[in-house]
């Protein structure tokens, strides 16, 4: 059963100088136009694949809260028509600090959104201009306060580390500034240099400052102490919350949960296919108004792929991996399919096996993608 949905909204305001999403600029664009395609790519999807109540739905982009407030109700209204959810689903939305007006948070908070994330990256005024962020530290603070006013109980932060010429004392002082924000949840990224984006091409003409890997390695190594020592617990690589407030949508992916993905460029994970959207708006839209589904590409997932996706998504969680839970997805033991190369990463103790369990040491989690790639055949 499917029961999480993922809606992309493509437009920015502005683009960040990091970002490789699939976007576009704000500015002329056929947003209403945009939005009448989703709810019909909604209806044709659960006509196909019919779900009976969704737990989680998960607005992002691009930036969702770039929408007027009348797009924000029109998004919010066909939501609640297309997708079965109660107050129980997790839905979350995606902001950019300062984007959120007390009446946009009322719409949302009307329809039954229930959780905010917020892309701060940093609070070093430079740092955010460096990367192409236009909004500045007090508009986080605001955001935040006027979101705690309009009822919202579960609120998240990104910040990103590694960023060029950042300090591991920029970095901690971003952390302890968060820290005073008295919310629920944070993810914490490295910068990771796309194709096709403003910091890939300044790698290339050798005009980007990055901190390089061991500054990189040292600064998770305080994001994972600071966010214990605050009271929030790493339940997966890049993220920490306080007790019952992790994102149960991300969840889904590290569980290797099938999903809906509705929007241009979005990802699907149903049925045991993994299927891709078409990226530009206007191939999407067409397709979409001629009742087709703007599927790009669709594969269906091999067992042998199932099995290893099975292990690398679910070793990113704290908890890992569940042997008895695999052996009842797949009549098999990890430990016999990947007898040589469990034994080789747990003596390099990369990995902890227990009775049940098999999962991450710090060390590991610090080398994430060479214990990730062991299981790649």
């Amino acid at each position: 059963m499917i029961e999480a949905a993922y809606i992309h909204i493509p437009f920015c305001e502005h683009i960040c100088h990091y970002c490789d999403f699939n976007k576009v600029f704000l500015k002329g664009q056929p947003v209403d136009e945009y939005l009448d395609a989703l709810a019909l790519e909604m209806e044709l999807t659960l006509q196909e694949a019919p779900t009976n109540t969704l737990k989680t739905i998960f607005i992002g982009g691009g930036t969702p809260t770039a929408l007027t407030e009348q797009q924000l109700e029109k998004l919010c209204l066909m939501i609640k028509k297309n997708l079965p959810y109660t107050k129980n689903t997790e839905f979350t939305f995606e902001a950019n600090p300062g984007d959120l007006s007390e009446k946009k948070l009322q719409i949302l908070f009307e329809a039954g959104v229930n959780r905010i994330s917020f892309g701060v990256q940093t609070f070093n005024e430079e740092l955010l201009k460096k990367i192409g962020r236009v909004h500045r530290a007090k508009d986080v603070f605001e955001s935040v306060e006027a979101a705690k006013k309009n009822g919202f109980k579960n609120i998240s932060i990104d910040l990103i580390y590694s960023l060029p010429g950042q300090t591991v004392a920029d970095f901690k002082e971003t952390l302890h500034t968060s820290f005073s924000l008295n919310i629920q949840h944070y993810s914490g990224y490295s910068l990771i240099i796309e194709p096709k984006t403003v910091f890939y091409n300044l790698m290339n003409k050798g005009k980007l400052p990055l901190p390089g890997e061991d500054v990189e390695a040292e600064m998770y190594e305080i994001l994972m102490e600071e966010m214990d020592l605050h009271g929030f617990k790493q339940y997966e690589i890049s993220n920490f919350s306080k007790p019952g407030f992790e994102s149960k949508h991300n969840l889904t992916y590290w569980n290797n949960e099938w999903y809906y993905g509705f929007g241009a460029g979005a990802h699907s994970y149903i049925n045991g296919a993994r299927i891709s959207n078409h990226g530009p708006l206007k191939k999407y839209m067409e397709t979409v108004h001629s009742k087709e589904l703007p599927i790009i590409h669709k594969h269906i997932v091999s067992r042998t792929e199932k099995i290893e996706e099975e292990m690398f998504l679910g070793l990113r969680k704290t908890a890992g991996i569940s042997i008895q839970k695999f052996i009842e997805k797949f009549e098999e033991s990890p430990l016999d399919i990947f007898k040589n190369e469990l034994n080789a990463l747990e003596e390099r103790n990369l990995i902890q096996l227990t009775q049940d369990e098999i999962r991450l040491t710090k060390k590991g989690r610090l080398l994430g993608n060479e214990v990730f790639q062991a299981f790649l055949k």
